[in-house]
């Protein structure tokens, strides 16, 4: 696979002009990535009000969409989900969801997943509760 961008067909439009993956050299690097769907639909446990404002989300079934979408991506750029070797997340509660994504963290890769480094964030650009970013070791 040669070096530049990578489109996921069937992941999430991105929200801004870049690509869901970069390839370089021996690496991939992921953009963020958030648990909306690829049909563009409603994320999964939203509550917005008449403001578009989140007033409630389903964490946990936002830490599946994601980790889909994550995989959506990676199959996309020829990786297999072992090959991830640092993950970024971003929270907008880790008071109250960090617990969550531990063990659903746990759940998706056991004790030898990636690297992790785990931050709260006051807002992400789309009404969701968790963003990924990563770096996936490139095959041949």
């Amino acid at each position: 696979m040669n070096d530049g961008p990578i489109t996921a067909a069937n992941a999430p439009r991105p929200v801004g002009a870049y690509p869901h993956a970069r390839r370089h050299g021996g690496l991939v690097f992921l953009s963020g990535l958030g648990p909306r769907p690829a049909d563009g639909g409603p994320v999964a446990g939203v509550v917005l009000d008449a403001d578009g404002e989140v007033t409630g989300y389903d964490f946990e079934a936002q830490c599946h969409a994601v980790f889909a979408n994550l995989r959506t991506v990676l199959d996309s750029a020829g990786c297999e989900w072992q090959d991830l070797v640092d993950l970024t997340v971003f929270l907008t509660d880790i008071r109250r969801d960090f617990k969550t994504f531990n063990r659903l963290y746990t759940e998706y890769f056991g004790a030898g997943g990636p690297a992790r480094t785990t931050v709260e964030i006051n807002r992400l650009p789309t009404p969701i509760a968790i963003e990924l970013k990563g770096i996936a070791a490139a095959r041949d």
